[in-house]
């Protein structure tokens, strides 16, 4: 029995988020269905990351134990062939037996990306939060700034996120601008239910001068959701990179 890893890339836009779920299209759905089909046997997945619907991936990460003599750079290329088009596996590798895709993982790097034009665009309406107003990016990495660091996220916290602790630490948050695309990096140990796109929220209405960026520190230590800016839609976010 072999225990493979394996990088997987998709686009989000049509699923229900990425774990398997009863009545609704997720992506682990999809990608055990074409597991079946090649191996000729049912197979369960375990994913590093439970992407939301409409999240994307360039670096999920699961892994699966079967007894298979498919050589791992072969891999990719015949599973791709009984995947959508929007799913992509882009390695596979040989792990140890005790390798735990969600349960090894370390740290997590997301992206998110804006569309920042009074007129939107057809070409990125699926990948981009389109806002129209302009935003001040000092401000917004001024209030990033005060995230940097070991705190409780209870403020950027959705309600059904059933962690057993909001304590989490974010090692950076980047914003660069690129024409009229927007794209923050955030970078950390781990991420509470929906925290990323919370934190985007609320690092918007500082762009848009409707929050003052010292004020982030404090919606920050009031640890109440509240406090905090909505949720960002799903569409402009991105699971880039998980690290073991």
């Amino acid at each position: 029995m072999r225990n493979l890893m394996f990088k997987v890339a998709y686009d989000g836009s049509k699923y229900h988020g990425f774990q398997r779920q009863d009545n609704a299209w997720t992506v682990q759905e999809a990608i055990e269905d074409g597991l079946k089909t090649l191996l000729k046997e049912d197979v369960k997945i375990i994913g590093a990351s439970r992407t939301d619907a409409g999240v994307h991936a360039k670096g999920q990460v699961f892994n699966l134990k079967v007894d298979t003599p498919i050589p791992v750079e072969r891999f990719p290329l015949a599973l791709n062939t009984k995947l959508p088009r929007d799913i992509i596996i882009i390695d596979t590798i040989d792990v140890d037996d005790d390798f735990h895709a969600r349960y090894n993982s370390k740290d997590k790097v997301y992206s998110y990306q804006i569309y920042n034009n009074n007129i939107p665009s057809p070409f990125v309406r699926n990948y981009a939060y389109h806002i129209k107003r302009k935003l001040d990016l000092n401000k917004m990495r001024e209030g990033a700034s005060y995230l940097i660091g070991k705190y409780d996220f209870s403020s950027f916290r959705s309600a059904g996120c059933n962690a057993k602790t909001s304590i989490r630490e974010i090692f950076s948050i980047d914003i660069e601008k690129s024409n009229n695309l927007i794209v923050i990096r955030i970078k950390g140990g781990g991420f509470l239910y929906k925290m990323v796109r919370i934190i985007m929220g609320t690092l918007i209405k500082v762009g848009l001068n409707k929050i003052d960026p010292k004020g982030v520190q404090k919606i920050l230590l009031a640890k109440d959701r509240q406090q905090a800016g909505p949720t960002a839609p799903a569409c402009g976010l991105f699971l880039e990179k998980i690290y073991y």
